[in-house]
């Protein structure tokens, strides 16, 4: 039985939700492409890399020899120029491959790839200054007021296209990582969930090694997947299925020492190693290894709920919250009118919410319900369709006409940043909770109490409202403890892809 076959009995039939998770990944190519995907895609960005580069340089010397005096043109100046321009172009190119910028490992996914583009970015110029200073270069600051930011921009700017290509070929089943996952039962159908769950992780889950001796059709999540026992011969049932990676899901059972016989069986072999960590909510930059005498240590940073990263993201909220208030009081107006157009009562809508810490505050919406949408949600509490501990219903009544395409788009949410300029909220963070909700929360979900609600976050670019109480508590709880400024933009940035194509807004 290969990767595909799906045994028909009835006694193990191939459910719908198994069937939507191999669509989500993407069906396999019926063989093995002979040129490995990523090396053609490092050198589709090799090439970009360097034409962004090369004309930001060009940028530089264009504007050199324009904008300044032309009497102070000679061969000599214009020699000494152009030797700068093919030196910054040549260390940048090489600072993007020290930084490891196109690592087939970082590519097409997170923020790893955006943050060594910036870091080689922003040593090679500062290296470029230092020398520029210790030379005594006069026109140096041609390539930091047009090389710099132009270059800068421009890699990033194609990173992201580049990577919107290699997404939509993902969609179509092409240019992602084969992989086995191995583990115990429970551990492997996590890790299979979250890889049919994210279209976008570059990964196709081949088969599985289950290491205990539960049934394998136990569940819908392994249906119709090739599933062997034992740990034995691992690494050739990975190269029979052909797989790029074998993944393993937590700890197995068994010889404690099968992680490291594995990596040395694969020794020689294209199949590489990958290990699902089971530390729970860490991101990779609070994870730090230090070997002591061939002992390796795993360093796990406290997360920090004060501080400079704290400030400014305070400073980032004022000034973003502040311009947007500026920008977009036209909007405000206009759909306080048609609100009040639309239905009797009031433009805004307030209500008591818990913010950081458990203090309380009032949030502000633009009205999307009836004026009685409070006194009427007792009698519908039955219906609920929310996931657990929230009220939710695709077809509440309450909402008014205007307020369905409100609430579709999240212009019920701008008023919100109001409370982010004034410090009661946050741009991004975990959704601020009602006090009842709060009441109803076990003790470590009270964790996301330690930073500021946000306007948005990890449950808003994740489904909203389609997501269950567990999987918004695990998003909530991971970026409290995990969250960067880096990170910050980049929820941010994915916001309004979901504002133009809402999923789960109800």
């Amino acid at each position: 039985m290969n990767a595909f076959t799906v045994p028909r009995t009835e006694k193990h039939p191939i459910s719908n939700w198994r069937l939507l998770s191999l669509l989500r990944v993407g069906s396999a190519p019926a063989r093995r492409s002979t040129t490995p995907w990523p090396r053609a895609y490092n050198s589709k960005l090799r090439i970009t890399d360097s034409l962004v580069i090369l004309i930001a340089v060009a940028l530089a010397y264009w504007g050199r020899f324009t904008f300044e005096d032309p009497a102070s043109f000679t061969a000599d100046v214009a020699a000494r120029f152009s030797v700068l321009c093919l030196l910054t172009l040549l260390c940048w190119g090489v600072g993007l491959a020290v930084f490891r910028s196109r690592d087939p490992k970082v590519i097409g996914v997170g923020a790893s790839e955006y943050k060594r583009v910036v870091n080689a970015t922003t040593t090679v110029f500062g290296l470029i200054a230092i020398t520029f200073v210790v030379a005594e270069v006069a026109t140096a600051r041609w390539f930091f007021t047009i090389t710099l930011p132009v270059g800068l921009a421009g890699i990033v700017g194609s990173r992201w296209l580049w990577r919107q290509w290699l997404v939509s070929r993902r969609k179509s089943g092409q240019m992602f990582s084969r992989v086995v996952v191995v583990g115990r039962r429970y551990d492997v159908e996590k890790v299979v969930r979250q890889i049919g769950a994210n279209r976008g992780s570059g990964y196709f889950v081949m088969g599985a090694v289950l290491d205990d001796g539960d049934d394998a059709w136990d569940g819908p999540v392994l249906q119709g997947m090739s599933i062997r026992r034992g740990l034995d011969a691992v690494p050739q049932y990975a190269e029979e299925l052909g797989a790029d990676a074998i993944v393993v899901a937590g700890q197995p059972r068994g010889d404690g020492e099968f992680i490291h016989d594995l990596a040395w069986q694969l020794e020689g072999k294209t199949v590489e190693l990958i290990l699902a960590t089971s530390l729970a909510n860490v991101a990779g930059p609070r994870i730090h290894f230090r070997p002591v005498d061939g002992l390796p240590l795993l360093h796990v940073e406290i997360p920090q709920f004060e501080g400079g990263k704290h400030l400014f993201k305070r400073m980032l909220d004022v000034v973003i919250a502040g311009l947007a208030l500026l920008l977009l009081a036209p909007l405000f107006a206009l759909i306080a009118l048609l609100i009040r157009a639309d239905s009797p009562g009031g433009a805004f809508f307030c209500q008591e919410r818990v913010g950081r810490g458990g203090r309380l505050f009032r949030i502000w919406k633009f009205r999307s319900m009836v004026a009685a949408a409070p006194q009427l949600q007792a009698t519908l509490a039955a219906l609920s369709e929310g996931n657990g501990v929230l009220f939710k219903m695709k077809n509440d009544p309450r909402v008014t006409r205007l307020g369905r395409t409100l609430r579709k788009y999240s212009l019920d949410e701008l008023p919100q940043l109001w409370n982010v300029f004034v410090g009661d909220m946050s741009l991004v963070g975990p959704r601020p909770p009602l006090p009842n909700e709060v009441e109803e929360y076990e003790e470590h979900v009270l964790r996301r109490l330690y930073i500021k609600p946000g306007l948005t976050g990890m449950w808003q670019i994740n489904g909203r409202s389609s997501l269950s109480w567990e999987d918004s508590v695990r998003l909530d709880l991971y970026y409290v403890e995990n969250w960067s400024v880096v990170g910050d933009i980049m929820i941010m940035w994915r916001t309004f892809r979901v504002l133009i194509r809402p999923v789960g807004a109800y």
